[in-house]
């Protein structure tokens, strides 16, 4: 039986930053004797939850990496529960069969904040700025948008973009008559289901329902979200501070009275890249490519060598699945991705390959011992406890692994001759597309490769791009699926994985008893806004 943890040492600092940073916002935030007003809510995220830019759509407020739904603004399309397209602002949408014109029909009823009308007007205002500023999403695939009349937005496309809706469930609607891009971050003017009542910065933020709102009023009328590292918000939980507050595996073993510890299923994944080239120089100078793990055999022993669970189980102390692909669980997921742990058949592929295991237990070819560098980002524990996990298993298998700590500044460029341990997970396939489509311009020895880790499948390029060009949301579904495995070719055990994938990691909260959680769509890449995407649905029990 495994010891119960103790309490890093941490929190008795930490208990002087949550009495700091309650002190400001106590009405909202402290409790008596455990009990709450039935329609205000307190929580607890990450430091890196608060949006820098402020909560200006066309900064990156609900896009991005952490991908959201903006609460403040409303959007046109959402994602349901099971990761399809609902509607929100808009009625109806249609795609011309060139797939280079959509065409979005909005409700009638909506009011900013500030009582003027949402119009397609706004819509259009809204895109075409987002297309200019934004330096967090990519939207190179729209050439502009138009308001045909009130209710009709028609938006013009460079390229066809079957997946646009997606796109269109994460981008706010902002107000063309009250927008200031200097101001508007902080004061910003929206339609969605709250209001930005406070934002004291590095501290929290306090968000009120909007009376206006044309959907189900909000039965939470107030929420107040804390920013803390994470030794404070546990401690905010053991003080009764917070209705629910993130927390990870490293406190899963203790208990807070009055609290239920809760896991919400992810495709927030951890893997490595594999460079799939032997090892050159690019243009640049960088080193490109890897002699060891550019043989597909290696790559494919690799895969089935890696015993996923027991990093979950050791690692995560039960928290998370076993990851396949970057979509696992996903409408565009192809099942075919799946392995089956296998050391045997793992050490079979490594003598097919010729890296003959010597007597000193490590593989040898030519001369040359079989030796990889794992890196991992600096300060990430999770990170360096799964690159250390993943260094035992290979050592196994007569592979011998080093782990090191690396900032990001350098970690793109090293990646692309080491392996790195990266996240990924979105709402959409074009995570599958930035991974392992082929980038023009990216060329090595003449060849173009993608742009994470040299990779490059001509086959598996045109299933994606055939993919954006389908007019068909769900045909397009079955051209991502393919892109991962055909029966002959792609990115899965039996292709070329370029890519291994570990472990999928529960995204683990502190909730209070009375609090009842609304039903959770599976979280993308990122522990933070996710959770409140339905905050309005929350309810506390009677």
């Amino acid at each position: 039986m495994r010891q119960r943890r103790r309490v890093p040492s941490l929190l008795g600092v930490a208990a002087l930053v949550v009495s700091l940073l309650l002190g400001c916002g106590r009405e909202s935030a402290e409790r008596s004797g455990g009990s709450r007003d039935g329609d205000s809510v307190v929580i607890a995220l990450d430091p890196g939850s608060e949006p820098e830019a402020g909560f200006d759509p066309a900064y990156g407020w609900g896009a991005g990496e952490h991908v959201h739904e903006p609460l403040i603004q409303s959007t046109l399309t959402v994602t349901n529960t099971d990761l399809t397209i609902g509607y929100d602002l808009a009625t109806g949408y249609s795609v011309s069969e060139d797939g280079l014109t959509w065409q979005v029909t909005i409700r009638n009823d909506v009011k900013f904040t500030d009582g003027e009308p949402l119009t397609a007007e706004d819509v259009a205002f809204t895109y075409n700025t987002v297309k200019e500023t934004s330096s967090v999403n990519d939207f190179t695939m729209l050439d502009h948008a138009e308001a045909a009349d009130d209710t009709t937005v028609i938006f013009h496309m460079t390229r066809p973009f079957s997946i646009w809706p997606y796109t269109m469930a994460e981008v706010g609607i902002l107000p063309e008559h009250a927008y200031d891009s200097a101001t508007y971050g902080t004061e910003p003017v929206g339609s969605g289901r709250y209001i930005l009542k406070q934002w004291d910065k590095g501290q929290q933020v306090i968000l009120e329902a909007n009376p206006d709102y044309y959907g189900e009023a909000p039965k939470m009328k107030q929420v107040t979200i804390l920013f803390m590292e994470e030794d404070a918000a546990f401690l905010a939980a053991q003080s009764g501070q917070v209705d629910l507050a993130y927390t990870s595996a490293t406190y899963s073993e203790e208990e807070v009275e009055g609290y239920t510890l809760v896991s919400y299923e992810s495709v927030d994944n951890r893997g490595l890249n594999l460079p799939a080239v032997s090892e050159t120089t690019d243009s640049e100078g960088r080193t490109v490519g890897n002699d060891f793990t550019s043989d597909v055999l290696v790559r494919r022993a690799i895969n089935i060598g890696v015993d996923r669970q027991e990093m979950i189980d050791h690692v995560l102390n039960g928290y998370g699945s076993p990851a396949y692909s970057v979509c696992d669980q996903l409408p565009w997921y192809n099942e075919a991705s799946e392995v089956t742990y296998d050391p045997e058949g793992a050490a079979a592929l490594l003598d097919e390959a010729g890296w003959v295991l010597g007597e000193d237990g490590v593989r040898e070819k030519d001369g040359v011992q079989a030796k990889m560098n794992l890196l991992y980002s600096n300060g990430d524990s999770v990170r360096q406890a799964l690159a250390a996990d993943f260094a035992d298993q290979m050592e196994e298998l007569g592979i011998i692994c080093t782990i090191e700590g690396v900032g990001w500044d350098t970690a793109y460029d090293r990646a692309l001759s080491e392996p790195l341990l990266w996240g990924w997970g979105a709402h959409t396939p074009m995570e599958l597309y930035n991974i392992y489509h082929t980038i023009e311009g990216n060329t090595v020895d003449g060849k173009d490769l993608a742009q994470y880790s040299p990779y490059a499948n001509e086959t598996v390029d045109t299933y994606m791009d055939q993919a954006l060009a389908e007019s068909d949301l769900e045909e397009a579904y079955t051209l991502w699926q393919q892109a991962q495995w055909d029966g002959t070719t792609g990115v899965t055990q039996e292709g070329d994985i370029p890519w291994v994938w570990l472990v999928n990691i529960d995204h683990l909260y502190w909730v209070r008893d009375s609090l009842t959680v609304a039903e959770q769509k599976i979280h993308p890449h990122g522990h933070g806004w996710s959770i409140v995407n339905n905050v309005d649905q929350w309810k506390w029990e009677e």
